[in-house]
């Protein structure tokens, strides 16, 4: 089933960070099958050959120069920017159990990626967004990133950058609000979806909440379809809800 788009009308222009991954790549194949929808500017480490509406360009989001030049290469305004890049485990991350496993190498590393680039790519893309009608940026945000939620703790490092993400958000808001009233700058909680990312934390995961990429992404497409520029600065989960600071 095509998600609905219409609140952004016709002839939309995206741009999808992080478009070689499991939610980045259901990103790009959701838009580029909506009829409403002209151009994705797919943007990835390894980006695969162009094709149809799709444009790949090669682009590191934690390299901000790469970021810039992506940006530069973009003509015309934006209608939806969806940033869907992040880290919570790899060959030397994991998430911390306690304090006793905090490493500060790995913290920066997981704040450079969850925190720092989605703001640094806001900083290049937030410009580009059509200042004629709605336009939004996304990022992926995540519940645990909720302060008022945390209630078992671990994971320090994962939910400190979420939540640095959540607050640069609000902080973008404030800002973009004055200077392009129709467009929105918001989170969003993708649930558990069946990527390399939750893989290793999927055994307690209810089967009904355990999604599939195209499930989350159309979800979180519909969700931002429904939202207006009251909504901007804030976090939204798939089906909707806004998450507690």
């Amino acid at each position: 089933m095509t998600v609905d788009l219409s609140s952004f009308g016709k002839d939309i222009t995206a741009v999808v960070f992080g478009a070689g991954g499991g939610i980045g790549s259901a990103f790009v194949n959701q838009l580029a099958a909506h009829d409403a929808v002209v151009r994705v500017h797919a943007l990835s480490r390894k980006p695969a050959a162009s094709s149809g509406k799709v444009r790949f360009t090669g682009c590191d989001i934690t390299d901000e120069e790469q970021v810039r030049a992506a940006a530069q290469a973009i003509d015309g305004p934006i209608q939806l920017c969806l940033i869907a890049t992040g880290i919570l485990h790899g060959d030397d991350i994991a998430p911390e159990k306690s304090t006793s496993a905090l490493e500060a190498e790995m913290m920066a590393r997981v704040l450079r990626i969850n925190t720092i680039a989605p703001a640094l790519a806001a900083k290049h893309f937030l410009p580009l967004l059509d200042r004629d009608r709605k336009s939004t940026l996304a990022a992926l945000s995540a519940r645990v990133g909720s302060i008022g939620d945390n209630r078992i703790g671990g994971w320090h490092s994962y939910r400190a950058s979420k939540a640095a993400l959540n607050q640069i958000i609000r902080t973008m808001s404030i800002e973009l609000a004055r200077k392009n009233r129709q467009a929105l700058i918001v989170g969003l909680h993708p649930g558990t979806v069946d990527t390399g990312l939750s893989e290793p934390f999927q055994k307690n995961v209810p089967d009904n909440k355990l999604f599939s990429p195209d499930y989350s992404t159309g979800e979180m497409l519909s969700v931002i379809n429904r939202l207006t520029a009251d909504d901007s600065g804030w976090c939204f989960d798939y089906a909707g809800k806004r998450i507690e600071p």
